[in-house]
């Protein structure tokens, strides 16, 4: 019995730290946001056209969009498309 205790507790604590995760806000972007974001990509550099250098052109552009976003004391963007690595495999 005792031993169940501490699995209990010993899975009750390592369970914590991903139930805060997944407290976050999950409300939908609006239209002006997407579009918001993109016109601050094309500003950075980001050519939507550059089809051969994606998605490095668009990381790299994310990354200067959030330095000037921190740089002007706000909090950078969280997004999906240029924090997330490509999952295609071979073509």
């Amino acid at each position: 019995m005792k031993s169940f205790i501490y699995a209990v507790v010993a899975a009750t604590i390592l369970a914590a730290p991903a139930l805060s995760f997944a407290q976050q806000s999950t409300a939908p972007v609006t239209r002006a946001e997407v579009r918001a974001e993109l016109a601050a990509l094309e500003k950075a550099g980001y050519n939507p056209n550059d089809w051969l250098n994606y998605p490095d052109n668009l990381q790299a552009a994310q990354r200067r969009v959030d330095a000037e976003r921190i740089a002007q004391g706000h909090a950078p963007a969280v997004t999906t498309s240029a924090s997330s690595q490509s999952s295609v495999v071979g073509s």
